[in-house]
């Protein structure tokens, strides 16, 4: 029936009672809604009166679509005070993802040691405590890192069940110490914040193409991906123009980018020549770009006082400009007076082969002192290059 629906074959379906139709009104509900409204076909019960083809007949389904609402939320509801006294009584809440050092005992419902998981765990823990790090302690066992952080700061392991921001003693076993766990935390959060500024390599670098914002990395489940500030509401000092969104891209499809045409430059010093010239060629495109556009918004300012609109604030407007101004023009000068720096070239000769074995910052060191940034329009990239002096 629901395929003759489709096809329209059918113009009305008839019953004598719902129940006919279906014992559950949530399928009942389905059915008109999802099928009998989508392919325009009425929808008739004899004993009910019940009539999709008439007013009375559609405000029906409203209501009927309240309290399918109603129930589905009423059901919503008991599983979440069900779950919840399952916390409280010291129970694994159930399905989900079962922490890592543990397994599920479905009849008791209580949280099992997992004994080979353990020795991994106790591993990652001594080895963590002793200060390695999480690319050091994903080297070693071949875990995701970020999964890594995870187990070692899941609190499930100290025996306690978490349940909506509120934690209950379990009746599983711990398999690490407060003192440990509090030890990890205190790690944690000495480390947090240079990791933060650190970890990712073109940190700082990277910029909007629209509004002119900084670009930020983020860490978004598995991925880690680089987005404009302007769309970051909890930082507004940063928001450029907060009604324009630029695309969100992955870390490695920009760094992928800048280390392509890096190493292109690493391997021929032509190709680096070319890029020098291209890249000069560009800052002096876009600090041309930045004086035209000061200098329209001059002209139209100087209209505006001609015309007696707010003299004193918009005079006050156009001498930031002509600051500006000057010191744009100041900055074009001095790219047009810029030449090859010799040593740039040797610094980043070969660097494609070595580049593997060099640690964070040895590699973060060779991008402070070559690129200048990189301005993201969605799918596009414009890499700017330092590699001139005055």
């Amino acid at each position: 029936m629901i395929k003759d629906c489709a096809d329209g074959k059918i113009d009305t379906v008839l019953v004598f009672k719902l129940d006919r139709l279906s014992r559950s009104q949530k399928d009942t509900l389905y059915m008109i809604e999802e099928v009998f409204n989508k392919y325009d076909v009425g929808f008739i019960s004899i004993r009910e009166s019940f009539d999709t083809t008439t007013p009375f007949g559609k405000a029906m389904i409203g209501i009927l679509s309240v309290f399918a609402q109603l129930e589905r939320e009423t059901i919503i509801e008991r599983t979440r005070i069900g779950l919840r006294k399952r916390a409280e009584d010291g129970f694994w809440r159930g399905g989900g993802k079962i922490p890592f050092v543990y397994d599920y005992d479905r009849e008791t419902g209580i949280l099992t040691i997992n004994p080979e998981r353990k020795i991994i765990f106790d591993l990652m823990k001594t080895l963590r405590l002793q200060g390695a790090s999480y690319p050091q302690l994903e080297a070693i066992t071949g875990i995701d890192q970020a999964w890594i952080q995870n187990i070692l700061n899941c609190k499930t392991n100290l025996g306690l069940v978490p349940y909506k921001g509120e934690i209950f003693e379990g009746r599983h076993e711990a398999v690490i110490t407060q003192e440990e766990f509090d030890e990890l935390q205190k790690i944690e959060k000495n480390r947090s914040h240079s990791q933060r500024a650190s970890h990712y390599l073109l940190s700082g670098k990277l910029y909007c193409g629209h509004c002119g914002a900084k670009f930020r990395y983020q860490k978004w489940g598995q991925r880690i991906i680089c987005y404009c500030y302007s769309q970051q509401k909890s930082k507004p000092k940063l928001i450029k123009d907060p009604n324009f969104a630029n695309k969100r891209l992955d870390s490695f499809e920009i760094e992928d980018a800048f280390l392509e045409q890096l190493f292109e430059m690493s391997l021929d010093e032509n190709k680096f020549n070319e890029t020098f010239d291209l890249s000069c060629a560009n800052v002096q495109e876009e600090l041309i770009a930045r004086l035209d556009k000061i200098q329209r918004q001059i002209d139209n300012l100087v209209n505006f006082i001609s015309e007696g609109l707010a003299v004193d604030d918009i005079k006050k407007k156009m001498d930031e400009l002509v600051a500006e101004r000057e010191n744009i023009t100041k900055q074009l000068e001095e790219e047009k007076q810029k030449e090859k720096k010799p040593e740039s070239y040797e610094k980043i000769r070969n660097l494609s082969l070595v580049w593997n074995q060099m640690d964070f910052n040895e590699q973060r060191s060779i991008v402070e002192s070559m690129l200048s940034k990189i301005v993201i329009d969605n799918d596009t990239l414009k890499i700017y290059w330092k590699i001139s002096q005055a």
